[in-house]
């Protein structure tokens, strides 16, 4: 073992110690470590002034109760948190997330996933992420109100568009948005347009900013293949999920001449060998937020199964856009016998690090998700730049800055891999562009 392998292997250790109980963070930091050991190897002075120690630590983290009332007049309880990672490149810039299996280890995880994939959009905007254990499933508007006032009552004294700017995630949609954005303006006594993304389009709103994070997912899909000479004209694509991100990846995958031939839920999967009908999808997802059982019931030609039996379908791209650690090393096996040749990840770190490794050993195209899926922050950004500006832009134009991004997020992970000899690992590419960005910036900007 090297030295700086040592070195980085004895501050994992200790990280190990000091946030105990949290295996996300624990596996999302190790999987940065590893590639950055090659470049701490070539450029030792990215070891100066504690910078790894320092990068791995949040600036700041919030947590606080969060008090409100049901339609019952019964008193309910939840937890809130907003970790502010790092701030060197711009404002804390991450999502909400509401479901019940958030917890502090979950929302750092994907604060530190957050600082990698906002410096690889190449706009000014540092790391940041934060939620709550409530689950809106099954809850009335006026219960989710009650809870996202009370959560803005706290979380307002933190935010705002030059400190930290929150956006949506699983389980925070516009009808959320709304809420929280409501009660900060009333809080702060100002409309302040900037102070979170994802808006309605009549009050400050982006176009394309529904549909980025899929779109882009798709984008930088397209660009894997075109590497190796392929497209996805014609392409087999399975989609794991069936909120934001997989409705508008399985939309821009079948405009770019795809078949999707199955997507999912929690409780089962749909397999569509002729393709979806995204606009019946859409209806049942999004207005009557029913199963995707009842899809198969509408739809011709689909048919629902129990279970998470979704990785078994043969394909040639497979899109995991649910949640993290969603296919194993066993399911990536799956994939592999298949014909699954490339995988890019919609959702935050939704592939084990066995899946990972086994897609490496076979060749897979692997876009690791703090690449793939960076097209809804980079148009969460975009649109506090059309907030600064006082502008809106047109939907075409939108999409057109969110291709490029995601071109060059794309070129960015692949010339970084090859300056690094590791051609074709868009992980390492990821991690190491990403890390160079803000670890500079970190250095330039003193210990602090």
């Amino acid at each position: 073992m090297t030295s700086i392998e040592q070195e980085v292997a004895g501050y994992y250790d200790k990280l190990l110690k000091r946030n105990a109980g949290e295996p996300e963070f624990h596996q999302a930091v190790a999987e940065v470590l590893s590639s950055l050991k090659i470049v701490l190897e070539k450029d030792p002075h990215y070891a100066d002034y504690g910078l790894i120690e320092r990068l791995c630590e949040p600036e700041r983290q919030i947590i606080f109760r969060v008090p409100w009332m049901d339609d019952n007049n019964g008193i309910r309880v939840n937890r809130g948190f907003r970790v502010q990672f790092n701030s060197a490149l711009g404002p804390y810039k991450g999502g909400l997330r509401f479901h019940p299996s958030v917890n502090l280890g979950i929302i750092k995880f994907l604060g530190f996933e957050q600082i990698f994939k906002n410096s690889l959009t190449g706009l000014p905007i540092g790391g940041g992420k934060g939620g709550s254990d409530f689950d809106p499933k099954g809850k009335s508007d006026g219960e989710i109100m009650r809870f996202c006032q009370s959560f803005m009552s706290e979380l307002w004294r933190h935010i705002g568009e030059y400190r930290d700017v929150p956006a949506g995630d699983i389980g925070v949609g516009g009808r959320e948005v709304g809420y929280l954005f409501g009660q900060y303006r009333r809080l702060a006594n100002q409309h302040e347009s900037g102070a979170l993304t994802g808006k309605g389009l009549s009050w400050g709103g982006s176009l394309v900013r529904t549909e980025a994070t899929g779109y882009g997912c798709v984008y930088f899909t397209n660009e894997m293949m075109k590497a190796r000479g392929e497209s996805l004209s014609g392409a087999r694509v399975i989609v794991s999920g069936s909120g934001n991100v997989a409705i508008y990846a399985i939309k821009k995958a079948q405009e770019m001449g795809a078949t999707v031939v199955g997507f999912s839920d929690s409780c089962g999967w749909v397999e569509t060998p002729n393709g979806v009908d995204v606009e019946l999808l859409r209806d049942v997802k999004e207005n009557r937020r029913e199963r995707v059982s009842v899809y198969a019931e509408e739809s011709t030609g689909a048919t629902f199964h129990e279970g998470s039996g979704i990785w078994g379908l043969e394909a040639d791209v497979a899109l995991p856009c649910a949640t993290q650690n969603e296919i194993s090393g066993a399911d990536a096996q799956l994939l592999i016998s298949n014909g699954v040749r490339y995988v890019a990840e919609g959702a935050n770190m939704p592939s084990t690090p066995e899946a990972v490794e086994a897609f490496r050993e076979n060749n897979v195209a692997f876009g690791p998700g703090k690449a793939a899926n960076a097209g809804g922050v980079a148009t969460s950004a975009l649109e506090m730049q059309q907030n600064a500006s006082r502008d809106s832009w047109t939907f075409d134009y939108t999409d057109e800055r969110l291709h490029q991004i995601m071109i060059n997020i794309f070129k960015a992970a692949e010339s970084t891999a090859r300056e690094y000899n590791r051609e074709g690992d868009y992980v390492v590419g990821a991690n190491i562009a990403g890390f160079k960005k803000v670890a500079d910036a970190m250095l330039a900007q003193g210990v602090i």
